[in-house]
């Protein structure tokens, strides 16, 4: 493993770490952390750290850390061809389209099949117009959206009704490079559940093993701007049984790809 020497001008481009996010740490808290062990390695207080593209908190994967001068090429990293393996459920719908909000519509079992999946798989192919979530950091009006999602989300379990996110975000062209179904299941094998106020963060995992859930693992090759989480709530509309997001992993971005990636606690060491 390497370990930088203590000066910073000995990266004239900076160094970009392709670390593999934890679940449910936010980008940030990665950020935070590997900032503060790199401004005390290279005894500098205003060392600019950050990262060329957000990963969900239930999300893992490569998230590329830009280290002093590299933070210059974070657009530049960000905006390559970025791959991911999704595991998608079918037949619930959340209003995160992930794990971090509970169910709030169920669908009649047994409404997809493996066959099903893959003849409608090719249709999501290509350039196209996508809304981002709702519970996302897009900016509406100088307000990020996800503090919008959680008022219309509290109003309406106020009201008694389900969320509907309504059309305060505009789609957005991205580009869907290739699709591949890597296997399908009949049940879905749901994590333990993780109020938000347990381990790290704030980041709540929804208790959903009560619901009886297709799910299927996708690779996806995909453009900067494509939200993994709005494919699955597309699919599911498209095949008539709703689905969410129950796992997440970036397998490739701004050329690096799981050979490359390194634990957070290896970034730490690489900085100690």
């Amino acid at each position: 493993m390497t370990v930088f020497s203590n000066d910073i001008a000995d990266y004239p481009e900076g160094i970009v770490l392709p670390v593999d996010k934890p679940w449910r740490w936010t980008s940030a808290d990665v950020i935070r952390k590997i900032k503060w062990a790199a401004c005390r390695h290279f005894g500098k207080k205003n060392l600019k750290v950050g990262h060329a593209g957000t990963l969900d908190p239930l999300a893992t994967g490569i998230l590329l850390v830009c280290i002093g001068p590299a933070t210059r090429r974070a657009e530049e990293l960000q905006a390559s061809r970025k791959e991911y393996i999704a595991g998608v459920c079918f037949g619930a719908t959340t209003p995160s389209y992930d794990l971090e909000k509970d169910i709030d519509r169920v669908y009649p079992a047994g409404l997809v099949t493996r066959e099903k999946l893959e003849a409608v798989l090719p249709s999501f192919i290509g350039e196209q117009q996508q809304v981002a979530p709702l519970f996302s950091a897009k900016s509406v009006d100088g307000v990020r959206a996800y503090e919008t999602a959680r008022r219309l989300l509290r109003e309406a379990r106020e009201r008694g009704e389900a969320f509907d996110p309504g059309d305060v975000l505009q789609s957005s062209l991205i580009n869907i490079y290739d699709l591949e179904l890597l296997s399908f299941s009949e049940r879905f094998d749901a994590p333990e559940p993780i109020p938000a106020t347990e381990g790290k963060g704030r980041i709540n995992v929804a208790d959903v093993r009560a619901y009886d859930l297709s799910h299927a693992e996708i690779r996806v090759s995909c453009s900067k701007g494509t939200y993994i989480r709005a494919l699955a709530r597309d699919l599911g509309e498209a095949l008539g049984t709703g689905a969410f997001l129950g796992s997440l992993r970036r397998t490739a971005n701004g050329g690096f790809t799981e050979s490359d990636i390194i634990s957070l606690d290896e970034a730490l060491t690489m900085l100690g």
